[in-house]
């Protein structure tokens, strides 16, 4: 027979070549351009069915085509009883579970029973009566699809009076259609990221494929083929064990079981809550709570059992256990590390390897912690730091150059002057607190101490005692001191402030003598 039945029409002329014009199969066949065996085959038909030509007046193509091709009784009729579709259709969710395997087991019981092709053919007639959601096959434990409803809530500020309404987010498991839901200020990354940590300790494990929509902070990119996921969102599957699927963009029959969720919420919940009147995000996830209860524990109409049964007996045990450290919510961005071997982020800088200056970095961002990767490497980690426009340091990524002269501290060139000798000290220290930033007389006082080694220590310490006394501390004054040998002179004599010339109106502190007052 051949894939594709002939037109009626073409039977008919089958028939009246055959039959009025006498003609051979084979000159049939050449003569309407059909395979000799199709002929035959339909000739027999006809046979079968008792026809003769002329056909019968009455005799339309819908009722000849019922004439040669009688329909097929639904199911033959068996001997034993037949199998319950609805735990066959609840076995095969699990894992490893075939319609061979159940059949084989239903033979066992019953060696009078279908056949297995007819076995097969009875559940699929059976299954497709049901809801288009229920004929879709889902393993224990293997997907959850997840999205926001187009309804929210609103809530109150009970403060300034203004409105704002919270999104609600539903996760439906494929086996069990078990589903939760819960009300989230927005639908950003942080919200979407906390509402997937909330789900898996509410269902007490992880499923193995976590269907998405395309919104941002699932996915960067929508494509196809190769759809670029949101880093964190990411950094949450690697962490928890599932992997991330998204359904396609425009395509709602992909994550149908969380369309039917959404729906079911809205219906069940949110209607019987239109007019409650919340303050809080707290106070409409305690309402949703022993509604979403009742909607678990409902009966299906056309299944035994509900949702919360299901859920205990097929996903529940099927779920990946928990991961045994909580999900930390983070961040990733990218950046390029500056000539000052720094990146911005936030507007803080933070210091990386000099060797990775003009790199492209990923920045990881925790609440605490910012660590930088370099092609999947760590080569950084710092404290995360509030304050903008500052710069957090770490002297082992900076060059060998700029690690000495870090190094280098007011207290530090302070005591190794000392060795030198006080006076030494003391022209440092003046020419430190001379400066706006002390980093900007180093200079001076290294080329000082140098001074030292060229002169020897003795003879700058004297040098410094003169600069003190005629007040020039700076490199190049002490420099000509040594130079010119006048730190082998005798120091300069200071005046005596202390005595005062004589002259008649120069006034003593006896002139202002308490006892004698004024004169």
């Amino acid at each position: 027979m051949p894939a594709q039945r002939l037109a009626m029409r073409q039977v008919r002329e089958v028939l009246r070549l055959k039959w009025a014009g006498g003609l051979s199969d084979r000159q049939i066949a050449h003569s309407l351009g059909i395979s000799r065996p199709t002929i035959a085959e339909y000739v027999r038909r006809a046979q079968d069915a008792g026809l003769t030509w002329p056909l019968p007046a009455t005799l339309d193509e819908g009722a000849l085509e019922q004439l040669l091709f009688p329909p097929r009784s639904a199911i033959p009729t068996a001997k034993g009883p037949l199998p319950n579709w609805s735990e066959v259709h609840q076995e095969l969710k699990r894992k490893g579970v075939t319609l061979m395997l159940l059949w084989q087991e239903y033979k066992a019981a019953t060696p009078e029973g279908l056949q297995y092709s007819w076995f097969c053919h009875a559940y699929r007639a059976w299954a497709s009566k049901l809801d288009l959601v229920m004929r879709q096959s889902h393993r224990a434990g293997e997907k959850l699809f997840v999205d926001y409803a187009g309804q929210g809530i609103p809530v109150v500020n009970s403060h300034s009076g203004e409105v704002h309404e919270a999104t609600i987010f539903v996760a439906v498991l494929g086996a069990s259609n078990y589903t939760y839901a819960e009300a989230t200020w927005t639908q950003s990354l942080p919200d979407w990221i906390g509402a997937h940590v909330r789900t898996f300790v509410a269902l007490g494990g992880v499923p193995e494929i976590v269907v998405p929509d395309n919104l941002k902070a699932a996915v960067t990119r929508a494509h196809r083929y190769e759809p670029e996921r949101n880093r964190t969102y990411a950094d949450l599957a690697h962490h928890s064990g599932f992997a991330v699927l998204p359904a396609r963009a425009a395509k709602p029959r992909d994550k149908a079981k969380v369309e039917v969720g959404v729906q079911v919420v809205e219906r069940w919940i949110l209607a019987r809550l239109r007019h409650h009147t919340f303050f809080s995000l707290a106070e409409v996830n305690a309402a949703i709570s022993p509604l979403l209860l009742a909607l678990n524990a409902h009966p299906f109409k056309k299944l035994p059992g509900s949702r919360q049964q299901l859920f205990a007996s097929l996903d529940l045990p099927a779920l990946k256990p928990l991961p045994v450290q909580p999900y930390e919510y983070a961040e990733w961005k990218q950046v390029r590390v500056n000539i000052d071997y720094h990146v911005e982020v936030e507007g803080h800088y933070y210091s990386v390897p000099y060797a990775l200056v003009k790199q492209q970095l990923d920045v990881r961002l925790s609440p605490h912690v910012v660590e930088m990767f370099a092609k999947g490497k760590r080569v950084a980690s710092h404290q995360r730091s509030p304050h903008k426009g500052r710069h957090s340091t770490v002297a082992a990524h900076m060059p060998i150059a700029h690690q000495r002269y870090v190094e280098w501290t007011p207290q530090r060139l302070i005591y190794w002057a000392a060795t030198s000798g006080p006076a030494t000290a003391r022209v440092v220290e003046t020419i430190l607190a001379s400066r706006p930033h002390p980093q900007q007389g180093f200079r001076s006082c290294l080329g000082i101490m140098r001074l030292g080694k060229r002169y020897s220590a003795e003879r700058l310490e004297a040098a410094c005692r003169r600069a003190l006394t005629i007040g020039a501390c700076s490199y190049k004054s002490i420099e000509s001191i040594l130079k010119n040998g006048l730190d082998r002179r005798p120091l300069p004599q200071q005046p005596d402030l202390t005595s005062r010339p004589s002259h008649p109106n120069i006034r003593g502190p006896q002139y202002y003598d308490e006892e004698q007052g004024e004169r």
